[in-house]
């Protein structure tokens, strides 16, 4: 099914503003009624569903009303509180469950709120699932019998179970002792979790991040802004930092000397770790955003790379096509196959600690391993969202600039999927080039669409 025919899901489930359509209290209760009859068709004997959330104070609103939805369609629910999102994904599966439902905006402020639903395996929700809970949100929200309603339970040992989860992906013959390590948990769904992973497996840890009030999430912390990780990591003479976004699917790590590592970096370091014990088969996933200098230091290492669209889901709808096992987005969702079903920002940490602690180097000489190319971003706005690639003046500015940059650099022009905006990206060994370029293009893409009068946003900086 394609995007434009769901009125309500985007790439990674429902999203928005609360208290305006869709993320109001009615909705969301009726999403729940109509997510619990898609997930109990065929006559299942199982009828539950688990639902955890991030720290925002909207969480206790919705949880509530999707359970009252669910209870209208004869299913119980699990109740899991504060969760991160790969967690729920995880406690789905182990608890038999027909299906799980996260309430989050991920890296979103508490103003905004979000559903999205995992499979019975811990696998995000097919594109024909959502759109028979789409269907089913047409139909006027009938309940079942009394005697046939659902009940709530609440999971007291959810935080613990996924905690153990974690710590069995790294390898027991290894520890953390002799690691100092900031983990910035960006007063989200972590915030009881991460410190303990680290804590258990040896780590001296200095925890940030970690006081939730329901209306502090990801504000000034986190994997979206890891200034003050980067402060942290250097005032406490720290070996690294770890910073995770509000529902715990995105990691950015910081070195030693306070530099950051992006998810291309990071998704290199375990490429290279799981390569050299012969762990690895197959191709390694990016997105078309994905730095040139990641694609060819994968390439060096003998292996494959490819480019999926951007966003986790399509990466992760390449791996499961293909039978591959680890993908990465600049952003720092990482989705370790072999490990879990989703992108989990705690679990990639671990492999990235577990390839420092067996090669006995620091972050910062493992990040080493590729040079990032220099890349220049600009926005620009039109005044409808359209299909640039039948323009013939942008066609031949794209192709002249391609020509320049021969094979040590490329040319992506990526629209918004969200608002009328184009992305023009310009990558390349020359950072000179690259910027004229970049501008250049913006330009030509200005004028073409906008007659001249269109503006180009800020520029969102260059990866170096």
């Amino acid at each position: 099914m394609a995007d434009k025919e769901r009125k309500y899901f985007g790439t990674d489930g429902i999203r928005g503003t609360v208290g305006q359509a869709p993320i109001t209290p009615d909705f969301v209760m009726k999403l729940g009624w109509a997510a619990g009859r898609v997930f109990t068709r065929g006559g299942s004997s199982r009828r539950k569903v688990l639902i955890g959330k991030d720290t925002r104070v909207s969480g206790y609103m919705f949880e509530s009303a999707l359970e009252a939805g669910l209870a209208a369609a004869g299913v119980d629910s699990h109740l899991l509180g504060p969760m991160p999102t790969p967690g729920i994904a995880y406690l789905t599966r182990t608890f038999n469950a027909n299906a799980g439902i996260v309430i989050s905006a991920s890296h979103n402020g508490f103003e905004d709120n979000g559903i999205k639903f995992f499979c019975g395996n811990g696998s995000k929700l097919p594109d024909e699932m959502e759109f028979e809970i789409e269907k089913e949100l047409e139909k006027p929200m009938e309940s079942v019998t009394s005697r046939e309603l659902g009940k709530a339970h609440r999971v007291t040992d959810a935080a613990g179970r996924y905690i153990e989860f974690c710590k069995s992906t790294f390898s027991s013959d290894i520890n953390l002792r002799d690691l100092k390590i900031v983990v910035d948990c960006a007063h989200g769904a972590t915030y009881h979790i991460a410190p303990a992973v680290m804590a258990e497996l040896g780590a001296t840890v200095i925890a940030l991040g970690n006081q939730p009030d329901g209306f502090n999430i990801n504000e000034g912390v986190g994997a979206t802004s890891p200034e003050a990780l980067q402060q942290a990591v250097l005032a406490e003479g720290a070996d690294l930092g770890i910073a995770l976004d509000g529902d715990g699917d995105r990691l950015i790590m910081v070195d030693h000397n306070g530099a950051v590592v992006d998810g291309d970096e990071i998704t290199f370091i375990i490429a290279r770790q799981r390569y050299q014990r012969g762990l690895l088969t197959g191709a390694v996933v990016g997105t078309q955003m994905s730095n040139l200098g990641f694609e060819r230091a994968v390439q060096t290492l003998g292996l494959e790379f490819k480019r999926a669209k951007v966003g986790d889901r399509y990466i992760l709808e390449m791996l499961q096509a293909n039978g591959w096992v680890l993908g990465g987005e600049t952003s720092g969702h990482i989705i370790c196959l072999d490990l879990t079903t989703t992108g989990d920002g705690l679990i990639s940490a671990l492999q990235v600690l577990e390839a420092m602690v067996r090669s006995g180097h620091k972050l910062s000489a493992l990040k080493s391993g590729m040079s990032k190319f220099p890349q220049r971003l600009v926005n620009v706005r039109m005044a409808e969202r359209q299909d640039v690639t039948n323009i013939a003046k942008i066609r031949e500015a794209v192709t002249e600039a391609e020509q320049r940059l021969g094979d040590t650099g490329r040319v992506l022009l990526r629209p918004s999927g969200t608002e009328p905006l184009l992305r023009v990206m310009v990558e390349g060994q020359d950072a000179t080039l690259v910027d004229e370029l970049a501008e250049h293009l913006a330009g030509v893409v200005r004028d073409a669409v906008n007659g001249g009068d269109g503006q180009a946003a800020a520029d969102e900086g260059q990866a170096a």
